[in-house]
């Protein structure tokens, strides 16, 4: 298995696609089976023309890709680089032995209904549940039905990992494209599966830190917290059993807060929902996070951006960019210590990036932060883009995060 990256930043089309296939191909060094390109919006114009210039280099490879607010890949110094609203293409490239790869558009009003069987999702997407492929996949976030489809896929493919993103074009969201092999699509999703010898690996950091105390979900329904119970730890109700109204549980918790943390709670609160319901002791990375996003003053509910359900345990969150640096080097740490594996070559190794338009510059100040600190712990090439949504998983499902880095780290087992 061997993979390369190149990065163009070239304002004509023609060139810098010639650059990132004559680059990446070289530093391949033999045939290429899989293609994922990633294309700034600034060439949104340009975008019919990308996939058969790619093909005029790429006759035999299978590749899909999508536009993006920011592009991600390797410069000629060897370094990622992350360039946020500026002229560039990533092209990435893998020889896959012993790896079936299939691609896939998923047009809207496609998707099976979420009551189908396993086999109506397995028809849809041509792989057997057996064959426990791994999906990378990009989609246009208003037309596509994310949520729905990632419910399917993880139902028909429970041990499958899926990461990817939905397509952007700057903060505005405009200027957004997909593409699958000779085709440029505007609405739906595409993505790839890839079956047999290959490792697809995922590291979710959600930049938040919870703070306060936990709480049981005593009363919910859709999206919508009515009442909570708080917890002395996430296994255990405290002695008088005391139940509160979610709006008076964050009223409490910021005027228990530092100044600065005060500040931020006041701004943007979120909501970290435990996934594992067995698990007692919770680390970094056990909480889906979501955004708070109404509150109900008379009856003292707070609507968050994810479902709930009676019995869940949650716990505040705060998002700041010393919280989200920390977030992501305590997962790359854990991440490094528990798979354990070694890079033998840097080619033989790749790690996706897909992270949200509000982080990079925007949140740290300073260009190429998330991709400058996964090398620091992993020394093995990078490419992606800013997206308009994150998809990857948290314990043993897949969602469609918001201000996240997702990281597929692509490898051949051991």
């Amino acid at each position: 298995m061997r993979w390369s990256n190149s990065l163009s930043t070239r304002f004509s089309l023609e060139a810098a696609v010639k650059e990132v296939a004559e680059k990446s191909l070289e530093s391949l060094g033999t045939t290429a089976d899989l293609g994922l390109v990633f294309i700034s919006s600034v060439f949104a114009s340009e975008y019919p023309r990308l996939m058969p210039l790619l093909k005029e280099h790429l006759p035999e490879t299978i590749i899909i890709g999508c536009g993006g607010g920011g592009i991600v890949g390797m410069n000629q110094e060897g370094k990622p680089q992350e360039l946020e609203q500026k002229p560039a293409i990533s092209l990435c490239l893998a020889h896959l032995p012993e790896v079936e790869v299939k691609a896939f558009h998923l047009s809207p009003g496609e998707l099976p209904d979420l009551d189908s069987s396993p086999d109506r999702w397995c028809n849809l997407i041509g792989v057997p549940t057996v064959d426990e492929p791994k999906f990378i996949i990009f989609a246009d976030g208003f037309s596509a039905n994310v949520n729905d489809l990632l419910q399917g896929l993880d139902y028909a493919y429970p041990n499958s990992t899926k990461v990817g993103g939905l397509a952007s074009g700057g903060i505005n969201g405009q200027n957004a494209g997909i593409f699958c092999e000779n085709s440029l699509h505007t609405e739906g999703a595409v993505g790839v599966s890839l079956s047999g010898k290959i490792i697809l690996e995922t590291i979710v950091a959600q930049g938040c830190r919870p703070v306060g105390k936990p709480y049981r979900i005593t009363k919910g329904e859709r999206n919508i917290v009515l009442e909570l119970e708080g917890l002395a730890s996430f296994d255990q109700i405290v002695s008088d059993g005391v139940k509160q109204s979610p709006l008076k549980a964050l009223q409490d918790l910021v005027r228990n807060l530092n100044e600065k943390d005060r500040e931020l709670a006041e701004n943007s609160p979120f909501v970290g929902i435990v996934r594992d319901e067995f698990k007692r002791n919770l680390e970094q990375g056990d909480f889906l996070i979501s955004s708070l996003i109404g509150v109900d003053p008379k009856a003292g509910a707070i609507a968050i951006g994810n479902k709930v359900r009676t019995g869940q345990r949650i716990q505040f969150h705060l998002r700041d960019a010393h919280t989200s640096a920390e977030d992501l080097e305590i997962l790359l740490k854990r991440y490094r210590r528990e798979v354990g594996w070694e890079v033998t070559a840097t080619n033989n190794a790749i790690a996706l990036m897909f992270s949200c338009l509000g982080r990079g510059e925007m949140l740290y100040g300073k260009p190429n932060f998330d991709s400058t600190l996964f090398s620091s712990y992993l020394n093995i090439p990078i490419s992606g883009f800013f997206c308009n949504g994150e998809i990857g998983p948290v314990g043993s499902t897949t969602f469609l995060h918001c201000y996240s880095s997702v990281f597929g780290i692509c490898r051949q087992p051991s």
